[in-house]
This record gives C-alpha cells, structure tokens and sequence, in this order.
C-alpha cells in the first residue's frame, strides 16, 4: 500500500497542501479531481521526492517510510511518476528511452519480461522502436512515457494529465491502456483533468481544494453525486 499521511507543504508564504492523508492499493485506480491551483500537481511532486512536506507528515510504501527520501530512491521504493508534459528523452528512440526507465537496481531483474508487457499494452511502441521520441503524435510520445515508467518495475504509477492534448479518441485508447496496466497489479494515482473518463475507470476519487481534501469516495459514488457533477462532470445530468 501507498500511503499519505498530515502531508502538508508550503511555498514561501502559500500553503499549497493542508494535512492530505489518502492511501492506494495495488491493483487499483485513485483519481484526484481538483481545479487548477488545487494542489494535484504539488502532491505527486511531494509524494515522488520532488518537493519536501513539512515536518509531521509521513509518506510510506508498505509501511517502508520515504518520507525525503531522494527521488532516485523513491522510484527504487517502487514508485514512479509520470508528470505533466510527459517529459521523455526526445531525442532518443522509443527503444533507448524504455531502455533507460529501467537504469535503476529495482528494474533490472525481469526486463526483457516488462518489455514484453510494455509492447503488448502499447503494441504501437514495439512496432516504432526505432523512432526518435520527438518525431511522434503527442498520443506516441505518452505511450513512450508511461512505458518508460513501466520499466522502472513500479508498485505504484503517478500520472499528473496525462490526457492533456489528446483527442477523445486517443484519450479513449489512454484510459483502457491504464485499466490493462491495473490488471498487472500496479496501483494507479491519476490526476487528470477529463473527469468523467477518469471516474469510469477508478475504483476511488479524492476531490482536492485549495490544498484540502474536501470529499473522497468510491468513484461510482462520487461520479452520481450531484455536487461533484455540477462541479467536474458539467451539470446534474451528466452520467
């Protein structure tokens, strides 16, 4: 289990995130809606080593605490992020920047068989190996990515938009990828803007405001919900 515990952070004089306890389990999907300025993006960053919390909180991977620990060694921990803008190697070909998500100690025992399941979730990035990551459809280059972090060999996968810029039907493809990546037993934190999509595929939902958790739940649940459909869904009688 990923685990959250009085998670706070502050930059300068703006507190970002107030006191954020929430936990994930492997195998399943956590979605995180918010609007922009809610805090979604500062909390993958904290809970990756990115930003540091402030004294009190805990942050834990089956009970192993990682609290500050460096990046590096979070992603050896068994967590891994895929951030906003996707941030692959775009010079390099699809092969080499799989190849370097799996440069860590954790991710070197059974690679050739996560490679193998990188390619049957995104056959694409088989067939295009060779391409530089650059030259592909922003769709590609998110293959490339959540690929690059399956490598890593991860309990847990962050994933901050990662429909940002899609079109519907590559945001389509993007969520039924992420339920046959669930299926491995990998527990997927999402935060993403495309609510309804996200909620179809959660089994649980946090609403985040203003740094706060303000409501969380099982997906369905939150998805009927009138205030949460007036608010993310856009309107009482989306379904």
């Amino acid at each position: 289990m990923l685990k959250v515990d009085n998670l706070s952070v502050v930059y300068g004089a703006h507190r970002a995130l107030q006191d954020i306890s929430l936990y994930l389990e492997k195998g399943e999907i956590a979605v995180i809606l918010g609007a922009n300025g809610a805090g979604k993006t500062t909390l993958l960053k904290t809970i990756s080593g990115l930003v540091q919390p402030q004294a009190g909180a805990r942050i834990s991977v089956n009970d192993q605490d990682i609290t500050g620990m460096p990046a590096h060694k979070i992603v050896e921990a068994g967590i891994a992020l895929v951030p906003e803008g996707r941030g692959i190697f775009g010079a390099l070909s699809v092969a080499e920047n799989l190849e370097l998500g799996a440069f860590g100690k954790q991710a070197h025992k059974g690679q050739k068989q996560r490679l193998k399941l990188v390619h049957e979730i995104f056959p694409k990035l088989a067939e295009r190996s060779s391409q530089i990551a650059l030259t592909m459809s922003g769709g590609e280059q998110q293959m490339v990515a959540i690929g690059r972090a399956l490598m890593s060999n991860p309990q847990f996968l962050m994933l901050d938009e990662p429909s940002l810029g899609l079109s519907p039907l590559l945001s389509a493809d993007l969520f039924k990828s992420l339920t046959a990546i669930r299926k491995t037993g990998v527990g997927i934190l999402l935060v993403e803007q495309n609510a309804k999509q996200s909620l179809a595929i959660a089994d649980r939902a946090y609403l985040l405001e203003t740094g706060n958790i303000i409501g969380q739940g099982k997906a369905a649940d939150l998805a009927n919900d009138p205030a949460v459909q007036k608010a993310y869904l856009g309107g009482a009688s989306a379904k």
